[in-house]
């Protein structure tokens, strides 16, 4: 019987270095990754390997995934697996990285910035919609936009933060400082605007809006503490 375990993810967007780094850790204890998994990663027990493991992002269309699978291990790089436009890839120890220059980093996360950007921009366009609606609307109607506005929030709050994430990781590449440094302030003045809404908001539909602005800023890394606890202690039993 194959022994299996799971381990977490910081997310790609945001520790992406850091994932690859602890993938290899594992591995040197005979723990190979064999799958993604709900906001983490599944591992097989076998032999100790000096794995380096590297992530691509692309969107394949049907029929190039043999084509695409090969150019990477012409270059010794194998696939293990694929999670939709996310493809990840292993070598051994001492192989030339898959992007090994600025100009083709930036071409990998130029992709899957814009993807995000696209996803969290209408996101946010339908979600500020919703909660304007609730601002102007009474009755069933301004109940059914608060339910929409609430699972929209839900949806694009961390889309928007893993954008943000995935364009910082691009414009660090380019050396685009001034814009990089934007990026780190914008999650803490969303807070900040969320927190004086509820201080200084007359509607109802406002400060339930920073409530799930707060929510949202919180509630994913209390998820993200706990089940890192949960399996680290499932796995040390």
């Amino acid at each position: 019987m194959k022994q299996t375990k799971y381990i977490m993810s910081g997310g790609l967007a945001f520790a992406e270095e850091k994932d690859m780094k602890k993938l290899r850790r594992f591995s040197l204890k005979g723990w190979h990754v064999t799958g993604f998994k709900f906001l983490g990663y599944t591992l097989e027990k076998g032999e100790s390997s000096d794995y380096i493991y590297s992530v691509d992002y692309r969107s394949l269309e049907v029929g190039e995934e043999d084509e695409y699978f090969d150019v990477f291990a012409s270059a010794g790089w194998s696939h293990v697996t694929s999670e939709g436009d996310i493809h990840l890839f292993r070598a051994e120890s001492g192989t030339k990285a898959i992007y090994s220059d600025s100009e083709t980093l930036v071409e990998k996360y130029k992709s899957l910035s814009n993807s995000m950007g696209y996803i969290a921009i209408s996101l946010v366009v339908l979600t500020a919609l919703a909660w304007l609606g609730t601002m102007m609307s009474s009755g069933v109607l301004h109940s059914l936009l608060t339910v929409i506005g609430i699972v929209l929030t839900v949806v694009a709050f961390p889309a928007t933060l893993t954008a943000i994430a995935s364009y910082n990781n691009k414009w660090k590449v380019e050396e685009k400082k001034g814009l990089v440094a934007l990026l780190k302030i914008i999650p803490a003045a969303l807070v900040i605007m969320a927190v004086l809404v509820l201080v200084l908001g007359d509607y109802d539909s406002a400060r339930l809006l920073a409530y799930m602005i707060i929510g949202g800023t919180v509630f994913p890394a209390v998820i993200w503490l706990i089940m890192s606890l949960f399996h680290k202690v499932r796995n040390e039993a």
